[in-house]
């Protein structure tokens, strides 16, 4: 699979970060040929490195961008199950118990 030219400028922010060739490919689930055709610039040579901001964290990475993508989704559930079982608590706590019910 090719990479688009806003993954090539993260390729390339990586790569001038230091980080390792295998592990980008691992990140963006493509074969280590396409990194090196970045590193060598016969892909996307007019490209720009994205900035440092813009990078996903330092590998190694297990499973690539699918595994950082479902992480941020447990994360926002997991926040939204804790704000549901506060409200829960809440109406527990100020709710009376009905008499004979």
């Amino acid at each position: 699979m090719p990479l688009e030219d806003h993954e090539i400028a993260v390729v390339k922010g990586m790569l001038a970060r230091g980080d390792r060739q295998h592990d980008i490919a691992a990140f963006f689930g493509v074969n280590g040929g396409r990194v090196a055709e970045v590193a060598k610039g016969t892909r996307g040579p007019g490209v720009a490195a994205a900035q440092p901001e813009m990078l996903p964290p330092p590998g190694p990475y297990m499973a690539g961008r699918s595994a950082l993508k479902a992480r941020e989704t447990l994360v926002a559930l997991r926040e939204l199950i804790d704000d549901a079982l506060r409200d829960i608590d809440l109406y527990e706590r100020t709710t009376e118990p009905v008499e004979g019910g």
